[in-house]
């Protein structure tokens, strides 16, 4: 009795052709990728008042308010804590802020990690982008006072 084979089309002599290894992998990425892809979903943005100074240390405090695409939002307090070769006295008001990656507005709170370089006179404007684990938070804000130098800092945001 003769047994005869169907060619499988993905199958080149008994080996996976590229394209089937590449469709399979795409896939194995996509079941992957899925949890993380739908965690962080929610879109937060915070507007703040920021007040501070530096000669050599760098410190800054202020308010804000989060509200996030859910309906939740959240009175909260600023400090900036940190150091470097910085001279300088700064106010921002009315700032905004945006944060990445979050599941629930409670993530936002805490410290994130910043480096930045300032070089400003009389009217000014900022922009950072720093981090907290898996939220990232980028910062905008049109200020006045005068301020030079190269810090890194601490940026805490706690709940009033």
């Amino acid at each position: 009795m003769k047994t005869t084979m169907r060619k499988n089309p993905t199958c080149k002599q008994g080996r996976m052709s590229r394209k089937a290894m590449f469709r399979g992998l795409a896939l194995c990425l996509a079941l992957v990728a899925a949890p993380s892809a739908m965690a962080g979903d929610l879109t937060c943005k915070m507007t703040y008042n920021l007040t501070g100074w530096s000669v050599f240390y760098k410190t800054a405090s202020g308010t804000g308010n989060i509200t996030c695409d859910n309906g939740k939002s959240m009175a909260v307090k600023i400090e900036t804590k940190g150091g470097g070769l910085s001279f300088g006295k700064y106010k921002i008001r009315n700032g905004f802020g945006q944060f990445a990656n979050v599941n629930d507005i409670r993530e936002v709170l805490g410290s994130y990690a910043t480096a930045e370089a300032h070089a400003a006179a009389e009217k000014s404007a900022s922009a950072q982008a720093m981090t907290n684990g898996d939220v990232s938070l980028s910062l905008a804000g049109k200020g006045e006072g005068w301020s030079l130098g190269v810090a890194f800092s601490k940026f805490t945001i706690k709940a009033r």
